[in-house]
């Protein structure tokens, strides 16, 4: 592990890198670049111990600490930028410092994970992302905003369960792979020709919860937002974070997140996998 970032040119940096979005990327991306050439900013080093034995530049960087990413970021000309969670509050004034940090270090492109028609949709989880976009935007730094929608691995675990209890009703959602969402972001962050894009990233297909429950072979119970709400709030999950993942059910429902697009098999040059690949 480096005590001093790798000035070189042409350094790639992932954040997040140990969590289970950015570390996906990270493989991804050591599948395209050299490990020489990748570093990455993880707010505990000795979790990424395993990828500085591989060669990676691994750096301390926390976005609730800015100090930390003017070092973290030095010397880098690519940004993959990797939202992180947390109440919406931390979470803005976070990644505003970030941006804020990547345009003092002179990065030359982010690449910044982001939510399905973030700067229009209703979702209560849109609000950070329509901000932080607002936020690169306005640096001028050339960009691409990977608005991923929801993952598969966010529905297939309650199948284990079984039954699935959700607010979602008889709406549809365009769910993808984090697997094949984290290719994506490589191939951006890898490849020329995404100056200021914006990709819609979701799967092939819309499914129902009640499909979901057939195919894994489970019942299915739908309730309404606020008993769904309070049953998320009694397994201990903050508050913040009932209401975000009920926001998300009840948006469900009335289609928000049902229409397929072809940008997420555009990039990686294959249709992406679907639910029922994923099961």
């Amino acid at each position: 592990m480096s005590g001093f970032p790798n000035v070189s040119a042409m350094t790639t940096l992932i954040t997040g890198a140990t969590g289970h979005l950015g570390s996906l990327i990270v493989e991804h991306v050591l599948n395209r670049i050299p490990a020489a050439e990748l570093a990455v900013s993880v707010r505990d080093p000795e979790k990424a111990s395993a990828l500085a034995a591989r060669g990676v530049d691994v750096r301390h960087g926390d976005f609730t600490r800015p100090e930390t990413l003017r070092t973290a970021f030095a010397g880098v000309d690519k940004l993959v930028l990797v939202s992180i969670d947390g109440p919406d509050e931390e979470r803005v004034e976070a990644h505003r410092a970030a941006v804020a940090a990547a345009k003092e270090a002179g990065v030359s492109f982010i690449a910044y994970t982001s939510v399905t028609d973030a700067d229009t949709s209703p979702l209560i989880l849109a609000k950070v992302h329509k901000a932080t976009e607002e936020a690169i935007s306005a640096t001028g730094i050339p960009h691409a905003f990977l608005r991923n929608g929801m993952y598969h691995e966010n529905y297939t675990p309650a199948l284990a369960q079984g039954a699935l209890v959700h607010a979602a009703g008889d709406g549809r959602i365009a769910s993808a792979s984090r697997d094949d969402l984290a290719e994506a972001a490589a191939v951006v962050i890898t490849s020329d020709g995404h100056d200021n894009a914006t990709y819609e990233l979701t799967g092939p297909t819309a499914w129902s919860f009640a499909e979901l429950a057939e195919l894994g072979g489970v019942e299915h119970r739908a309730i309404t937002p606020q008993e769904r709400q309070a049953q998320l709030a009694s397994f201990g999950l903050p508050e913040f974070l009932a209401e975000l993942l009920t926001d998300i059910e009840a948006n469900i429902a009335k289609g928000v997140l049902s229409e397929v697009r072809p940008d997420l098999e555009k990039l990686l040059g294959r249709t992406p996998r679907s639910i029922q690949q994923a099961l």
